[in-house]
């Protein structure tokens, strides 16, 4: 079964738990939206919900104590970096929001693709978009065609990241953080097994701009991820360092001030800060464990009371 249909058995399951989960259910330019936070409060299950759609319903996705979020997942190459990586920013008009999901795959126009498996021509498309609004019928016409597929086939998840349920789905990303970073140091992914993610889950922030400090912070500060791999010890002992955010110059603050520093310009925020806290490698070829990085409390402290 394709990414996109298993996320789509998962949405109509959602779809059909709306009223207990706390979400909203419309039908624009001919798509199915599912509102699981924007006009409605959501609920940390449909923000559960959201995180394993978002992964194609290749991982496993809990809420344990702390509170926290661990994902767990046997193909994690496809299910984070093919389905959950924020890789496609729709703007239609005034209309903007980061897309993810297994939707992704099916274009897969995002050089990404030449480096993972994952591509994918499906009969249904399931994506999420972390927007404060309802995305409008000229972007459902929009994604259609970049798809190929007529609006009926398309499911879209939609949250802000300062909801319940876009808070879970955002801070769920802390496995796909450390795969991306691995790809962006030109290590070869295909080399990954397994993967494990957790990471401590905010309070939800008043307001978005709060939201993407805290989100953040979770990762960046208390990310731990463990990556189950088939390498050399030598080139996970070179990579290995590089990998945690603490090897960004930007480290060592709550997001929200690196954020009002670059005057909230993501482009200008040095990319290498975007990874977990710690990352911890076993190589299955000996044996051998790798660990790098930290877990910063003081810092989490501090963005977590603000």
């Amino acid at each position: 079964m394709t990414l996109n249909e298993q996320a789509n058995q998962l949405a109509v399951q959602l779809e059909a738990q709306a009223e207990s989960l706390r979400i909203a259910v419309h039908r624009i330019g001919g798509a199915t939206i599912l509102d699981c936070g924007i006009a409605v409060p959501g609920s940390l299950q449909a923000g559960l919900a959201l995180a394993r759609i978002c992964l194609g319903g290749r991982a496993e996705v809990t809420l344990q104590a702390g509170p926290s979020l661990q994902v767990v997942s046997d193909d994690p190459v496809v299910a984070c970096m093919a389905s959950q990586y924020a890789g496609w920013q729709v703007q239609v008009g005034k209309f903007f929001a980061m897309g993810s999901g297994p939707m992704r795959a099916i274009r897969a126009s995002e050089p990404l693709f030449h480096d993972i498996p994952g591509k994918e021509s499906a009969p249904v498309a399931v994506g999420v978009l972390e927007t404060r609004k309802l995305p409008t019928p000229e972007v459902i016409e929009y994604l259609a065609e970049k798809l190929q597929l007529s609006a009926d086939r398309l499911t879209l998840l939609c949250a802000p990241a300062s909801s319940l349920a876009g808070t879970v789905q955002v801070v769920a990303r802390s496995l796909e953080t450390a795969l991306h970073k691995l790809h962006e140091l030109k290590f070869d992914l295909k080399q990954v097994v397994s993967g494990y993610g957790h990471a401590p889950l905010p309070p939800i922030a008043a307001d978005e701009i709060g939201a993407i400090g805290r989100t953040n912070d979770a990762i960046l500060y208390g990310g731990r991820v463990t990556l189950w791999v088939r390498s050399d010890d030598t080139e996970l002992a070179t990579v290995g360092p590089k990998v945690p955010s603490c090897a960004s110059k930007d480290h060592g603050s709550p997001f929200a001030d690196i954020f009002e520093r670059y005057n909230r310009d993501f482009y200008q925020i040095d990319p290498h800060l975007f990874s977990p806290a710690e990352i911890t490698l076993v190589n299955l070829a000996t044996g051998k464990q790798h660990i790098f990085g930290r877990v910063e409390a003081e810092i989490l402290a501090r963005s977590f009371g603000s």
